[in-house]
């Protein structure tokens, strides 16, 4: 997210978006280390590699990106409470 983008956004609509952020990569989070667990799980008991380990792999490069942008709402939230 642009900082801009942030500064045009009622405190409220931050508040809800980043509420929603909180939910979404909590959820993926979630879904992640199933999919990673059930992967290893038929890996291990299977004795060979399980090819959907390779997508919870790549997915988890999108938290990062989750908490980068929660980090800028929290820290614009923070902002716009100092200045009142």
């Amino acid at each position: 997210m642009k900082k801009d983008n942030l500064k045009n956004k009622t405190t409220e609509r931050l508040q809800s978006d980043l509420k929603g952020l909180k939910i979404a990569t909590g959820a993926l989070a979630g879904i992640l280390i199933v999919l990673f667990a059930m992967t290893l799980y038929n890996s291990i008991t299977k004795k060979e590699f399980d090819p959907l380990m390779i997508v919870a792999i790549s997915l988890s490069a999108i938290l990062p990106l989750q908490f980068s942008n929660m980090k800028k709402i929290e820290t614009e939230l923070k902002t716009r409470k100092e200045n009142n």
